[in-house]
């Protein structure tokens, strides 16, 4: 099952909505005022999820009012806990049976939310999931395995590579520009940064350890 999220960071509606068009998923799920935009669009998502501490009251209340077959479950937490808001919508996806996810509006604002949503990538990975973090410049997602990418279906021009554990082994990338050959990558380094594919089809491959995969354009 395909799941999109729309948390309550930046996001574009424009773009937002031509993405949502392009990428139809089973189940959406509006984390805290990212209920904002399904409210702006008169759509009503299947989820909303949050402690509600940045929405305004009127836009809640107006789907705690919604009656029929179209009636959101919402899931209210209390402010303080340990989970984030978006984490908790994640769980709830994987939970009713995600298994890709699509993550809105995560990025822009505060660099500490952002740096928590990444992790989230990992935490979603660790659960069977795949979860990609997604703006109008940027689609970031986090790997254990190899992949490939097409050349006619990658994000933007670059595709820039981080290890997620103090070492990548192993790594080999073919139908890049700059490719490599059984690489360790280590972290604390920008060697990965700013790949670009050059053949239809790129491949990233690697023996052991945990990559976050930014494809971005400018």
């Amino acid at each position: 099952m395909d799941a999109l999220i729309i948390s309550g960071g930046s996001l574009e509606q424009e773009f937002a909505l031509s993405y949502i068009r392009r990428n139809p998923c089973e189940l959406t799920v509006a984390v805290d005022s990212g209920m904002e935009f399904f409210y702006r669009q008169k759509m009503t998502p299947d989820y909303i999820v949050g402690d509600f501490d940045s929405v305004e009251a009127k836009i809640l209340q107006s789907f705690r009012n919604r009656k029929g077959e179209k009636r959101p479950f919402i899931l209210q937490f209390q402010p303080e806990k340990d989970e984030t808001d978006t984490e908790l919508a994640i769980r709830t996806a994987i939970k009713q049976g995600a298994e890709n996810i699509h993550l809105l509006g995560a990025t822009g604002g505060r660099v500490d939310h952002l740096l928590g949503n990444i992790h989230l990538l990992g935490a979603a990975m660790r659960q069977g999931a795949q979860c990609r973090m997604v703006d109008p410049k940027n689609r970031v997602r986090m790997i254990c395995q190899d992949i490939r990418i097409k050349q006619e279906e990658q994000y933007g021009n670059y595709v820039s590579l981080f290890p997620f554990t103090p070492q990548v082994k192993g790594l080999t990338l073919r139908g890049f520009k700059y490719p490599l050959s059984n690489y360790t990558l280590e972290c604390f380094h920008s060697l990965g940064v700013s790949n670009e594919i050059v053949d239809a089809e790129a491949e990233i491959s690697f023996q052991e350890g945990i990559l976050l995969v930014a494809e971005s354009k400018d």
